[in-house]
């Protein structure tokens, strides 16, 4: 049985621009610039950005008010639905679906793996570094070697611990009325794919003239 295929991708500097450089440069806080590459830490950079916005009052309504004037790097819509009429796309993000929840729109709604924020009723942003995830999105079970269709609907659980993020998807086929339940699979950001032989662009093809 051919296997089916997954794109993975990251979302900030790939997709969309880098949203806590954007929030600094909207405040004017030089400190929120810091990203991943300047802590590896990711609890240690999160609780330290946290800090800092609880310093100067400010909460997730702040932060989605600079989101929300955020556009798409160029292209990267025209990537997404070309990559997705090939095979399943998945982004995997260190952000929370809080902030991403406007770029995805803009983006058509590819899937979308992520942390998840607990806020208070003041708008503060509390942290949630449990690393787990239950999200809606969609799947197409029928999507290798080419994609045929139909796109059913999704959930998709797991967690995100570091670099590694695992994941099921429950899969609703309205087509052939059950659940199926895929992985659940493991994924490591920057470890080189593997990837199953296409039965399509590996298969010899003959050409010749018809002798009469």
């Amino acid at each position: 049985m051919p296997q089916s295929t997954i794109a993975c991708l990251d979302l900030e500097g790939v997709l969309v621009p880098e949203i806590w450089i954007n929030v600094a440069e909207r405040t004017g806080i030089a400190a929120l610039r810091r990203t991943t590459r300047d802590e590896p830490d990711y609890d240690k950079l999160m609780r330290g950005r946290i800090a800092i916005l609880d310093e100067h009052k400010l909460g997730l309504p702040d932060i989605q008010a600079v989101i929300a004037t955020m556009d798409p790097l160029d292209g990267a819509l025209d990537f997404i639905e070309w990559l997705r009429s090939r095979t399943q796309a998945i982004i995997l993000s260190d952000t929370f679906a809080e902030f991403a929840k406007p770029l995805m729109r803009k983006l058509g709604w590819p899937t979308l793996f992520c942390h998840g924020l607990e806020v208070d009723a003041s708008g503060r942003i509390v942290l949630n570094s449990n690393g787990q995830f239950d999200v809606p999105g969609s799947y197409m079970l029928h999507a290798y070697p080419i994609a045929v269709g139909p796109t059913v609907p999704a959930r998709f659980t797991g967690r995100i611990d570091g670099n590694t993020v695992t994941i099921t998807a429950t899969v609703n086929d309205t087509v052939a009325k059950q659940t199926v339940v895929k992985g659940p699979v493991t994924v490591v950001f920057g470890a080189e794919a593997k990837l199953g032989p296409c039965p399509i662009c590996r298969r010899q093809i003959v050409t010749g003239r018809m002798e009469r």
